[in-house]
């Protein structure tokens, strides 16, 4: 049975006002409620290429997500006046879609980014139902994290930001290339079910 995706009318808004704050989204660019209203759960790739027309990519060789693959991509998708990247992420099992993840390239992820997102998604949704956080460290490699989730109409929307901090490159000043872990900002839309609306418990501090 097909589940169609929608988003709540001041998603639009949300993304609009953004857009009008951040400047004018490229030609072309759709907005996160456009591809939310457009699609549903278990469509097929060749659906989701039909519907989006030249707007979509289809990728040469798929990309694997662990539990599930993309083929099909949508670049330039404004969240918070930053343009992130949409992955189609298909069931491995039967081939349709399982999730929508948006990715923001490792490269230009930075707090302000990460707050501009969160806060569109706040003005859609009104305050995540849980935030989590975890404190870089050791355990972590030095990787701070931070995330919001939604539950609303049946879908789960988990907002994560990792950040790096400079205890991780230690060591590295003689390396050649990337060394470390890279930031990271990714926004997750799925059935609610298909992924658990959970937040990874962080280490208990002990006092002593």
């Amino acid at each position: 049975m097909r589940q169609w995706v929608s988003l709540p009318a001041a998603a639009l808004f949300a993304v609009l006002l953004a857009i009008l704050v951040g400047g004018t989204r490229p030609a072309g660019a759709q907005t996160l409620d456009a591809i939310t209203s457009r699609v549903f759960w278990g469509e097929t790739s060749a659906e989701l290429l039909r519907q989006f027309g030249r707007q979509a990519t289809a990728l040469p060789k798929p990309m694997d997500f662990g539990d599930s693959y993309t083929d099909v991509v949508l670049r330039q998708v404004p969240l918070g006046s930053y343009p992130m990247i949409a992955y189609f992420q298909m069931d491995k099992a039967g081939g349709r879609l399982k999730r929508i993840q948006l990715e923001r390239p490792r490269h230009a992820v930075t707090p302000p980014v990460f707050r501009a997102a969160a806060a569109a998604l706040e003005q859609a949704y009104g305050a995540p139902d849980k935030l989590c956080g975890v404190r870089p460290g050791p355990a972590s490699g030095y990787q701070a994290a931070a995330e919001r989730i939604w539950l609303r109409d049946g879908r789960v929307i988990r907002a994560i930001f990792r950040d790096t901090t400079l205890q991780a490159f230690e060591g590295c000043l003689a390396t050649a290339g990337p060394c470390g872990l890279t930031a990271q900002l990714l926004v997750r839309i799925s059935p609610l079910g298909a992924d658990v609306p959970d937040c990874p418990v962080p280490p208990k501090r002990v006092n002593g």
